[in-house]
């Protein structure tokens, strides 16, 4: 047998149909692609970063959930869960981050099926094809992909069929700066910065008692902070709490009675209703340019009006929403919108300068493809800097996924999506890259 004859596209699409699906993310989206691969009789692998299964989650395990138990549960992975005895918890029900991992994600990543096939502890760092950078076409299609990890043993490599990058984005902060970039000075300042919903109330209490803390950000994520720094406040003394926006208001923090999901609404009442009462001190139109620090604390410095003002706090809590990791990505053929950084085909549902709906019209493989075969962008990451992304529509794109990457185009196609009602859809907002909908990485939607 000649060497031609080898590696003739034949041969190659055989071997390749002997390579697992690498699912890049053991949060609940990875784990739910995982499921439908489960069923549909295809194998995987999950590369995970954390030590555990929905490492990220755990990071805001104190914050409560606004969607019920019955929005938040995949139904591929519900099947896998019951057929073991497991039940799921009261629909209605609001769940924390740390009731999903445990009394979802855990049971999920320990059925037989799955738990053989997660790497924790494993950080996927680029993604290629094998042999092929992103200029090369020939055979493409037929050509493994080659991932490379970093472990703590050092760097590895390994091949896949297909590519699910549910990785989130929640390691990905969104600058404080309306540039985009990190405004200057932050390094000096970075020990008095925090991420996204910390646990004001308790494991980070001591960080933010008796201290006056600005959170940055118009979203659900900088709500849920407010609530719990107002809190804070109530029970120790010297503790206050100023809201900085970047636009007039914080319009998607919605405070509509027309909104399917009745926690998110009573968010927005809340704050404005500690607005009012002056306990949350409001600055709006505030874009930051420069940190600086003073004796006790930070100084900011931003544009109002046209004018340089500056404000000064204790500690800032970055609630600014987050943004993809396209770095390791450089080698894969993307089609991404270049305002949203979402894949191109969803990005017009989403994009937050045309709406602010928290529900999009249903969308599967076939708006999720790139130009590099079998290569997806799951769950919030394919929401790019999107902020409006729900559970459940990652549970729906990892159907559809599925179904294509096991050839039944049918059921991949036929993409269905019921969400709750936003109660609030703008046409006429400025995008200010802050979470919406959302908390964290986004997928969840929390409350207090």
């Amino acid at each position: 047998m000649t060497l031609i004859e080898l590696t003739t596209p034949t041969r190659q699409q055989r071997r390749l149909d002997t390579l697992p699906v690498a699912i890049i993310g053991a949060g609940p989206i990875g784990l739910a692609a995982a499921a439908n691969l489960v069923e549909r009789g295809i194998d995987f692998v999950v590369y995970e970063s954390g030590d555990r299964v929905g490492s990220s989650i755990r990071q805001w395990g104190h914050t409560r959930l606004f969607s019920p138990w019955k929005h938040v549960v995949d139904p591929a992975s519900r099947r896998l869960l019951e057929a073991t005895g497991w039940e799921l918890p009261s629909p209605d029900a609001l769940p924390t981050g740390s009731e999903l991992v445990d009394r979802y994600l855990e049971p999920l990543a320990a059925l037989e099926p799955i738990t053989a096939r997660i790497r924790t502890g494993v950080t996927v760092e680029a993604v290629t094809r094998q042999g092929m950078d992103r200029t090369r076409t020939a055979r493409r299609e037929q050509t493994p992909f080659l991932g490379r990890t970093r472990t703590a043993d050092g760097v590895e490599e390994f091949t896949a069929r297909a590519i699910i990058d549910a990785s989130g984005t929640y390691e990905h902060p969104n600058s404080l700066g309306s540039s985009g970039l990190e405004p200057l000075g932050l390094s000096d300042v970075a020990d008095r910065v925090s991420h996204a919903l910390p646990d004001v109330l308790g494991r980070d209490r001591a960080r933010f008692a008796g201290r006056h803390t600005t959170v940055v950000g118009a979203g659900h994520s900088a709500a849920n902070t407010l609530l719990a720094l107002a809190e804070l406040a109530e029970q120790e003394q010297g503790t206050s709490v100023t809201w900085l926006i970047r636009n007039a208001s914080a319009v998607r923090v919605t405070t509509s009675d027309d909104d399917g999901l009745a926690a998110r609404a009573n968010i927005g009442r809340r704050v404005d209703a500690l607005v009012a009462s002056g306990r949350i001190a409001l600055i709006d139109r505030f874009e930051i340019v420069r940190l600086g620090r003073t004796d006790g604390g930070v100084r900011l410095l931003g544009a109002r009006d046209e004018e340089l003002v500056e404000h000064d706090t204790d500690l800032v809590v970055n609630a600014t929403g987050f943004r993809p990791n396209l770095d390791m990505l450089r080698e894969i053929r993307l089609e991404l919108d270049d305002i949203v950084e979402a894949p191109k085909r969803l990005a017009p549902l989403i994009d937050p300068n045309v709406h602010t709906c928290g529900t999009v019209e249903p969308h599967g493989f076939a708006e999720l493809q790139h130009p590099e075969p079998n290569f997806f962008l799951a769950g919030m990451k394919s929401y790019g800097r999107a902020p409006t992304f729900l559970l459940a529509t990652g549970y729906e794109q990892v159907r559809s996924i599925t179904a294509w990457l096991a050839g039944d185009a049918a059921a991949a196609s036929q993409v269905e999506l019921v969400l709750p009602a936003t109660g609030v859809c703008s046409t006429s907002l400025p995008a200010d890259g802050a979470s919406c909908g959302t908390a964290t990485s986004g997928a969840f939607t929390c409350c207090s």
